[in-house]
């Protein structure tokens, strides 16, 4: 072995000896890299900047607890049907048991099923919002997503309110089969007479945002905002490609190209969404009065 490859090797084994340190003394999750652009950033700083890369602006997935911090004024929220729960209305079971599926889910994220529902005040205004949360069962909707939401909306109705979803969805939940579907036709009844009264309904559509939530109130909002580089679509890329025979855009089913062709009305930071809907909600008071 020459000298020069000699300190080559001694060089790896302190690289490696330091690496280990390191490990052993940095707790887990302490530093976090951003998927989009690698960029290094301490976890406080991270969610400071309210889990948006500070150097290319990459949204990553948040919780339904931090959206309820990041756009409802401070101590103002009221949950609605906290403990409403699935009972496996079809005893369904593929590689795990529905029922133990959801009990899992349930102890993992401490919510009772994929949406939370309340009341709270932006900027003063009270709203009525629905929030979905992607870590329970990829924010499926199931019977209780369905109905969390019709009540919501069904209570923003008698009381005037203006309603706001933030969806976070891979579509309607399979565990439920077709009662997973009547929940599009039953939410999107509720908004039609919340619409009869003339009251605002704002959509904001998160990444990813798919399937049978898609397919009904995530569309149906008077303004439909998403968050940036979301994946926003009905069905997958590659089963339309198969269907269709074609190659589709890189951008396709991305806000920004979804924005482009008029399906949504803006695109906004997460960074900037609490002051977009302060905005829009002051105007909305102003033109009602």
């Amino acid at each position: 072995m020459s000298l020069s490859e000699w300190l080559i090797s001694k060089r790896k084994v302190s690289l490696k000896r330091n690496i280990n340190l390191l490990n052993l003394f940095v707790p887990e999750g302490l530093w976090i890299k951003c998927d989009k652009c690698g960029f290094l950033m301490y976890y406080k700083a991270l969610n400071k900047n309210l889990k948006v890369c500070p150097q290319c602006q990459h949204h990553f997935p948040t919780s339904s607890q931090d959206r309820i911090f990041q756009i409802l004024d401070e101590n103002t929220w009221k949950p609605i049907n906290n403990n409403l729960a699935s009972t496996d209305p079809l005893g369904f079971s593929d590689r795990k048991v529905y029922g133990i599926r959801l009990r899992d889910m349930q102890n993992k994220t401490g919510l009772s099923d994929a949406v939370q529902t309340g009341l709270g005040l932006i900027n003063k205004t009270c709203v009525a919002i629905g929030i979905m949360d992607f870590r329970f069962m990829g924010g499926s909707m199931g019977s209780v997503v369905g109905e969390k939401l019709t009540r919501l909306i069904e209570i923003a109705t008698e009381h005037k309110l203006a309603v706001i979803i933030l969806c976070a969805s891979g579509g309607a939940r399979m565990q439920e089969g077709m009662l997973s579907l009547m929940q599009m036709a039953k939410v999107s009844s509720a908004l039609y007479k919340h619409k009869e009264k003339g009251l605002l309904y704002i959509t904001v559509l998160t990444s990813p945002t798919t399937g049978g939530v898609t397919a009904s109130f995530a569309m149906l909002g008077d303004i439909i905002i998403a968050e940036p580089n979301a994946l926003i679509a009905f069905a997958g890329r590659r089963v339309i490609e198969q269907t269709i025979r074609e190659d589709l855009p890189d951008n396709f089913q991305t806000s920004e190209y979804l924005f482009k062709h008029g399906f949504i009305d803006l695109i906004v930071s997460r960074i900037e969404l609490k002051s977009k809907l302060k905005q829009i909600l002051s105007f909305y008071n102003k033109s009602r009065w």
